[in-house]
């Protein structure tokens, strides 16, 4: 089946109905063998761009990934990322703000950890847990140490919040800073069966907190809350993907693709070498290879 990206954007200005958009979709792989064999030919092609993005030094590329709990975040970054250089990727998760972090405004924690030209970022959570999981528990956001004119009216609050973020990405965008957002769309059936999964198997249980129960209680609130985020804060510059996530191994394919088809679009090249450096290469290996005919001669 062919794969077009275009399927899982939400276009700028769009209204996101999460009930309307698929959380499985017919696979892009016929087999394991044949998933196998396109995970391992999308990170062989990631790869090598990357050594391409390292090289040339001109792009930052920030990869963003929210779900809800068991939607497979975690498995997704290392399957999908695990050929490219460690020394050119950065991934950074984020909880509960600290004492320090919240002194600062919301953004403040995660504009540290922006990727350095030539360098991929993972934010795994990220930035938007100010207006999801805050959204959904107020009680955090009083607990921000806002100002009381800030708290007056909530709804102006989230109006802000995105205003800030959509502002943030642009300024980052044009200072060659590429943002591209995944929203992991799990049904709450299969996150059921993953929750049972991961309680049943010891290699599984470490990951199963009481915690992620508790937060499934909030499933209608969260998923009002991800359809306004992603209404709110989807652009041309820094676009969000709704990717179907029931089916682990095609949510790999689908996110694979499209951080493929981002490192296309840029205009990346190896750095030219001039006539001097290319003349200082050309002595510099007559030289070695002297070494070699003296050390075969001797």
């Amino acid at each position: 089946m062919e794969m077009n990206t275009k399927d899982f954007v939400v276009r700028p200005g769009e209204k996101v109905e999460l009930k309307n958009r698929p959380t499985t979709v017919a696979p892009f792989y016929d087999s394991n063998d044949h998933y196998r064999e396109l995970i391992a030919k999308h990170v062989h092609e990631l790869r090598k761009l990357q050594q391409v993005q390292y090289a040339s030094d001109r792009y930052a590329v920030l990869l963003i990934f929210q779900a809800m709990d068991a939607a497979g975040k975690d498995g997704a970054i290392k399957h999908v990322m695990s050929g490219v250089n460690p020394q050119g990727c950065q991934v950074f998760s984020f909880k509960h703000p600290g004492p320090m972090e919240l002194e600062h405004d919301f953004l403040w924690r995660t504009y540290q950890c922006l990727p350095e030209r030539g360098r991929i970022g993972i934010f795994n959570r990220s930035y938007y847990e100010e207006v999801l999981i805050v959204r959904v528990h107020p009680e955090i956001l009083r607990s921000q140490g806002l100002a009381p004119e800030q708290l007056l009216d909530e709804k102006e609050i989230w109006k802000r919040r995105y205003r800030s973020i959509v502002d943030m990405e642009k300024h980052l965008h044009r200072n060659g800073t590429h943002i591209v957002k995944f929203f992991l769309h799990l049904s709450k059936e299969e996150q059921r069966r993953r929750f049972i999964d991961r309680i049943d198997k010891p290699e599984k249980k470490w990951k199963f907190s009481v915690a992620d129960i508790e937060e499934r209680k909030f499933w209608k609130q969260y998923m009002e809350a991800y359809e306004i985020c992603l209404s709110e804060t989807s652009t041309k510059q820094a676009p969000w993907y709704v990717v179907p996530a029931d089916d682990k191994q095609n949510a790999r394919l689908i996110i694979s693709r499209i951080i493929l088809d981002t490192f296309n679009s840029l205009d990346m090249r190896f750095p030219e070498i001039d006539d001097e450096r290319q003349a200082t290469l050309t002595s510099i290996r007559k030289q070695l290879e002297k070494e070699a005919h003296k050390k075969h001669a001797g």
